[in-house]
């Protein structure tokens, strides 16, 4: 007798994941497994459980922010200094496939749960790790949160207006980032363990996972010495693609290549902007970019942003309103591609969550939930110690 599956539909539904994260960046990526089919066991602190359960919103004593990004999960508490709750953990991880935790570096080895041991007690484990700057190099020992390593990476010196102050994203892009490339780089480990037989470490640093989402202004920098800066919303390389005023508000507007461009002007009305020679190839469009954007914003103010958004996207050229998130929460696209969920919690409070986009493409069996819930602290921890007497016995 071995521990049961999810019963979920997708592609990891095979699969069992120990899930020793907290915070964001750890249970963004065991979300995005159990999104994909995996079972995934919560392991938490007995006294206080996740410390993102108390992260405001809180309604009916439970946190909407924890249950975003904790849904479809099971939870049980284990003292990993009690020696009881230990064989617990022992016993789980022997039939487990995915490790995942995001401690500092340090921490599971003190604990007795380092990778050296893992990978000679449980070889097909797949051991996944997800800190600030990785395990290895000067600055591993460092705590590191989403706010740090956008300042470090060097994000925020190019987010913002060119007369502000470097700004944070709006978006914890640097948790969320190292999630998504930790889940891609464990299912990766997964696909070579079913030629090898064995398990593997997978080692992500936040800090690198944002470099690498800055890849084109390191390339810049490292191609042609330009240091790049704050530009606002305007694209680094390419123009026309920014966001221009009317009237009434504002919209944005992508262009790539002279076609699209010439698309344009002829579009709004402005068709002399296509022979201007300020304007005839995408380097002299770049190179007169601010000249250009004063010129071509002066004549959207003369209409508002419903005309031009019309004209424009009868051209065929990619533009659009800037919604707030209001503006999107009831989008028939969205619930069409049935980007949201409906979260619950075990006391009955629900509300509407995003659920990874992989979801609706990924489930190949089986009706995609429509709600899922979220767990108390310990709520599975009975259910999931019985499994295990259970096998025991058998």
């Amino acid at each position: 007798m071995t521990l049961s599956h999810s019963g979920k539909p997708g592609p990891l539904s095979d699969l069992i994941v120990i899930d020793l994260t907290r915070y964001l960046s750890g249970p963004y990526c065991s979300l995005l497994l159990a999104d994909l089919g995996a079972r995934v066991i919560k392991i938490e602190s007995p006294a206080t459980g996740d410390d993102s359960r108390y992260v405001p919103p809180i309604f009916d004593g439970q946190s909407a922010y924890f249950m975003s990004i904790n849904r479809g999960k099971e939870s049980i508490a284990l003292d990993l200094k009690n020696e009881e709750d230990r064989r617990v953990l022992d016993s789980l991880l022997n039939e487990a496939d995915i490790l995942v935790e995001n401690f500092r570096p340090g921490v599971m080895d003190k604990l007795g749960y380092s990778a050296e041991s893992i990978a000679q007690r449980y070889p097909s484990l797949v051991y996944g790790s997800i800190s600030g700057f990785g395990q290895t190099g000067p600055w591993r020992d460092l705590p590191a949160y989403d706010l740090v390593v956008q300042a470090l990476s060097g994000m925020m010196s190019i987010n913002g207006q060119p007369d502000g102050p470097p700004t944070r994203v709006g978006t914890s892009i640097g948790d969320l980032g190292a999630g998504i490339y930790a889940a891609l780089a464990i299912v990766s480990a997964i696909h070579e363990r079913a030629r090898t037989g064995r398990g593997g470490r997978v080692d992500v640093a936040m800090l690198d996972c944002q470099v690498a989402l800055l890849e084109s202004h390191y390339m810049r920098y490292h191609a042609s010495g330009e240091v790049p800066g704050r530009i606002g919303s305007r694209h680094p390389l390419i123009t026309p693609f920014d966001t221009f005023e009317c009237n009434d508000g504002y919209l944005v507007i992508c262009t790539v290549g002279d076609a699209m461009y010439q698309a344009l002007v002829k579009a709004v009305g402005r068709p002399e902007l296509a022979s201007d020679e300020r304007y005839l190839t995408p380097q002299d469009r770049l190179r007169n970019g601010e000249v250009f954007k004063a010129e071509f914003e002066a004549h959207l103010k003369t209409a508002n942003r419903e005309h031009w958004l019309k004209v424009i996207g009868q051209a065929g050229i990619p533009c659009s309103p800037i919604n707030s998130i209001t503006d999107m929460s009831d989008s028939p696209q969205l619930e069409a591609r049935g980007v949201f969920v409906n979260v619950e919690s075990a006391n009955g409070f629900s509300y509407k969550a995003v659920r990874s986009p992989m979801k609706p493409a990924m489930a190949t069996s089986g009706a995609i939930n429509e709600t899922e819930r979220a767990p108390t602290l310990d709520q599975d921890g009975e259910r999931i110690r019985g499994e295990l007497l259970k096998m025991a016995a058998s």
